[in-house]
């Protein structure tokens, strides 16, 4: 299914220049790192899911003992202060998301063990329409506590019902003598849980050994995963590497490697699996003959709409989203694939005007953050140039770019590029499409978020509860998540949250081919292991009573994310108090 209807007459704008690696693995070494997991994959493919669980619960408190070493680098790396709370951005998404995901998959492991599939106790339901959907968080009664108020769902594709999703839930584990297979890793640059993680997904759902290439821009992580997966690495089940776009294409190229998982661009996916552009791409595409006859999954972002409901907003639930909005642009310093890219607003709403001054004061509250990942400036001015409405925020240096907000976007524009290019970099953007009636305005964004913005990772739709009360709004609601294609929809908040969580699962709507490869196929996290995915449903409320963590303006989040990463290591009801008295002086 296509995703996209516009026309793209420019040349688009890559995602990322290439990086220099510092410290790339001689190519003899990548043969043995090869070769040593290779001769590991069936070993490890057997092993019974109760000696798995027990090899990550001895990874636990090694990622614990590394959790501040691990921070600091990143923070070096980023040009931030580990004292300060924006530190806290690399507590969570580093050791926090990867402490989770290794105790979170060590648990549907023993279950396994116990009853051969994760328990999904009451989780699953069937709609009217007859679709299922699963519940996967919150996951225990830990996470109703730190996260209390968000809910997230699974909703299957059409045909699966529940006995068929419970049946053909964590398949791996349901063959007799598997054989294994070596999957290559392509790490991102970006966020320091992401390369962990998605190893730990193709080891521990689908099976396979790991050789985990890091990308030049966070080389700095190698020691930390050498050090923290040790278990895994002592037993030649996992390396990992270094290198450049050269290593990589190597390894892609590696008769020992069975399949790969990209996290990154769809440029680099398409030079992987069709070659580079030219007639014989296009030929190999129009005939479905890739030039890499592997198993690959992706993950490769989003140009990320925020759609925003027309309704009467009180002036706290107006700052509270234009915070939210901030938060989704500023964090990782717009280096996210999940970044708020794209505000889509009613045309004729009347709030307009106090939202978006909301968001230019709360941009204004940020400081500029160092623009670490290659080709952000390119990008930043090339996708300002031309547009009159362009409001920026903070001094830029150097080494900073000010944030940016685009306003008044013309959405009916075929050859918009920040319809079509992801702005990997610090920039928001501002279109208008429907009515004030919300019932109509959400199946026109619906439709403009399908059909004109590339990507299909995420999208987040912010709706006020009396629209909800309204049967119409919430039937016309309840069709724009179904409609959506994207992989995360979240309700009121980040989608980021969804990769936080870690048990729903992450990626690309599945509409995508390799053909069109949008936002990439295939999921990573999903530790209850469910298959035959479409998407992940997040819900929060509009404004919660407590300043939630992840904001910008949180003045506690370094010191939650440390705890965190304790918490989640091992979850007690004795360490509560300290997080949620953090969390309230934040």
């Amino acid at each position: 299914m296509a995703t996209s209807t516009f026309v793209n007459d420019a040349a688009p704008l890559a995602p990322s220049a290439r990086a220099t690696s510092a410290a790339a693995t001689p190519r003899p070494d990548l043969d043995k790192a090869v070769a040593a997991v290779r001769a590991k994959m069936q070993e490890f493919a057997r092993l019974s899911p109760r000696a798995k669980a027990d090899l990550l619960r001895s990874i636990l408190p090694r990622i614990v003992d590394a959790a501040r070493p691990w921070v600091l680098a990143a923070c070096r790396a980023k040009g931030i202060s580990p004292e300060a709370p924006v530190a806290g951005e690399e507590w969570i998404g580093g050791p926090v998301c990867a402490v989770r995901n290794v105790r979170l998959i060590a648990e549907s492991l023993e279950q396994i063990a116990r009853n051969g599939r994760p328990s999904l106790g009451r989780a699953v339901h069937t709609r009217p329409d007859g679709r299922v959907e699963i519940d996967v968080f919150p996951a225990s009664p830990f996470d109703g506590v730190t996260a209390t108020g968000f809910s997230c769902k699974i909703l299957l594709q059409p045909g699966v019902n529940e006995a068929q999703a419970i049946e053909r839930q964590a398949s791996f584990y349901q063959k007799r003598d598997p054989q294994g297979e070596v999957a290559l890793i392509l790490g991102a640059g970006n966020v320091s849980s992401i390369p962990p993680m998605d190893a730990l997904y193709k080891m521990f759902v689908d099976g396979a050994v790991c050789v985990v290439k890091l990308n030049p821009v966070n080389e700095w992580l190698g020691p930390f995963l050498e050090k923290t997966f040790e278990p895994l690495i002592s037993r030649d089940y996992m390396r990992v590497v270094y290198g450049g776009g050269d290593v990589g294409a190597y390894l892609c190229e590696h008769p020992g490697v069975d399949s790969i998982h990209i996290t990154g661009s769809d440029k680099t996916h398409d030079l992987i699996v069709w070659g580079p552009p030219g007639p014989e791409r296009d030929r190999r595409k129009r005939a479905n003959e890739p030039k890499l006859a592997k198993k690959i999954t992706s993950e490769l972002g989003n140009v990320s709409p925020i759609v925003v409901a027309p309704a009467v907003y009180s002036d706290d639930e107006l700052l509270f989203q234009a915070r939210d909005v901030t938060t989704m642009v500023v964090n990782n310093a717009s280096f996210n694939c999940n970044a708020g890219k794209m505000l889509v607003l009613a045309k004729g709403w009347p709030q307009k005007e106090q939202f978006m001054s909301l968001i230019a004061k709360s941009l204004g509250e940020v400081s500029p953050r160092k623009a670490y990942y290659p080709g952000a400036r390119d990008r930043y001015e090339s996708l300002l140039r031309g547009h009159d409405r362009v409001d920026k925020f903070g001094q830029a240096t150097t080494d900073a770019l000010s944030w940016a907000l685009i306003r008044d976007v013309d959405s009916s524009s075929k050859s918009e590029p920040l319809f079509y290019t992801e702005p990997f970099c610090g920039i928001l953007s501002q279109t208008e499409v429907g009515s004030t009636d919300p019932a109509e305005f959400l199946a026109a964004a619906t439709r403009f978020c399908n059909d004109s913005l590339w990507g299909t990772l995420s999208a987040t739709v912010i709706v006020h509860p009396r629209l909800e009360a309204d049967s119409v709004v919430a039937a016309a609601l309840d069709k724009a998540i179904l409609d959506l294609r994207y992989g995360a929809v979240a309700i009121n908040h980040w989608p980021g949250l969804t990769y936080g969580f870690v048990t729903p699962p992450w990626g690309g709507h599945p509409s995508a081919t390799l053909q069109d490869i949008q936002s990439g196929l295939g999921w990573v996290h999903n530790t209850f292991m469910i298959e035959e995915i479409e998407k992940s449903v997040v819900r929060g409320p509009l404004k919660t009573p407590i300043k939630p963590a992840w904001f910008y303006n949180h003045r506690k989040t370094h010191v939650i994310g440390e705890r965190m990463v304790n918490f989640e290591a091992a979850p007690g009801w004795l360490k509560a108090p300290g997080l949620a008295l953090a969390a309230m002086t934040g």
